[in-house]
């Protein structure tokens, strides 16, 4: 049953009132209720228009007229008409404040009723103009989670990519994977596209036609004096935090954008080049083979210079660079390669690593002698003996 406290405010004039008590007095108190919805609905009260079409129903039902009263009130047999009009009261005020472009109260009544689809649709089909304010929209999309990649889109279409970049960093996506992924292709879109407006205008600039190609490493080939005297184009800040954050792309199009601008950033002076550890110390150029591993572009020798990287680093305690590799193939499906690297070099981790362990990837593949051998190994008798009674 919902519950309705909340008390509307009183905004009708005083001759209102007057009209009402003639109108009770005469035709009775459906015809007054009705006369009020019409003065609710004409004064823009929507919320009061709320509680007064639940007060029509409770008379209709011949109980308490008050609508902010609790539920436990009622009786019995009308809980399911009353939850039925509310739900009715609800959409049609939530549509009238919709019709308003007021999305913050019609999400409220949507969101009680556990309804939002007509926001979404409303947040889909919102083209704000130059003078609009979509605040109320974005915080209904992205913080309220209606549609949090729309909400994003309008971070970064009306506030640009610095703004998105850190409003990315302060959402929680581990409920919601997909808008990540739809997000990072948002940021690597918009970056990729100004990057490469600018590299074409400074390309004009310098005498040379517009060049018609979209490739950003097609622009670079030959044109090394683009970079003359330690020359950037776009914000290396935004450049290095949207190519780290493409690496999580598991898929499309913006894989390959992402790994254009990591050519563009093998070209900067080192200076603009962050420190970072193996496997990535080389960062642009190792983000690069990376990302040509992903979208499926030397597959195989990138894979060879990931794996090159690990045994060095694991006698040095660091495994991070084995996860990596996993993870690779993992994204290329590649299972059984995967949890064979993982036993061979992960099998001693019982910490959090940034790939799947050997346990949990053994427990998918129903690998269970693999299980038992890294439970031995880290002197976990437990999922040893669990392993052992699971394989049989």
């Amino acid at each position: 049953m919902f519950e309705t406290e909340e008390r509307a405010p009183q905004t009708l004039d005083p001759a209102v009132f007057e009209q009402l008590q003639n109108t009770l007095q005469a035709r009775g108190p459906a015809a007054a209720i009705d006369e009020l919805c019409e003065s609710l609905k004409a004064a823009g009260d929507y919320s009061a228009l709320f509680y007064a079409l639940l007060m029509k129903k409770r008379v209709e039902l011949g109980i308490n007229p008050f609508p902010t009263g609790t539920s436990t009130e009622l009786p019995p047999e009308t809980h399911e008409e009353y939850e039925s009009a509310i739900r009715e009261a609800g959409r049609h005020v939530g549509a009238l404040y919709l019709a308003q472009h007021d999305i913050r109260k019609a999400w409220f009544y949507f969101n009680m009723l556990g309804e939002p689809e007509p926001i979404r649709d409303y947040i889909q089909n919102y083209k704000p103009g130059e003078s609009d304010d979509p605040q109320p929209v974005i915080e209904v999309a992205l913080y309220n989670g209606v549609d949090p990649v729309r909400g994003f889109g309008l971070i970064l279409e009306r506030y640009g990519i610095c703004n998105a970049i850190t409003t990315f960093g302060q959402q929680d996506f581990g409920r919601n994977p997909p808008a990540k992924q739809a997000c990072i292709k948002l940021l690597v879109r918009a970056l990729h596209d100004q990057l490469l407006e600018r590299l074409r205008s400074d390309i004009v600039m310098r005498g040379d036609t517009y060049p018609q190609t979209g490739s950003i490493i097609e622009l670079l080939q030959g044109r090394g004096f683009l970079f003359a005297e330690d020359a950037y184009h776009i914000d290396t800040s935004h450049l290095s935090s949207v190519v780290q954050m493409s690496l999580e792309l598991t898929e499309g199009e913006e894989v390959l954008l992402a790994r254009e601008l990591c050519a563009y950033g093998t070209k900067l002076n080192s200076q603009f080049h962050q420190q970072a550890d193996p496997p990535f110390e080389n960062t642009y150029a190792d983000y690069m083979i990376l990302l040509e591993v992903t979208g499926g572009i030397y597959v195989e020798k990138g894979l060879q210079h990931f794996r090159d990287k690990i045994e060095p680093e694991v006698a040095q305690g660091n495994t991070f660079p084995a996860e990596v590799y996993v993870n690779l193939l993992l994204r290329l499906n590649r299972r059984d390669e995967a949890i064979e690297a993982a036993k061979k070099y992960l099998s001693a981790e019982a910490r959090q690593m940034s790939c799947p362990g050997v346990y949990e990837l053994c427990q998918q593949e129903k690998d269970f002698t693999g299980l038992a051998n890294a439970a031995r190994q880290r002197g976990d008798g437990v999922n040893y003996l669990a392993s052992l009674i699971a394989g049989k």
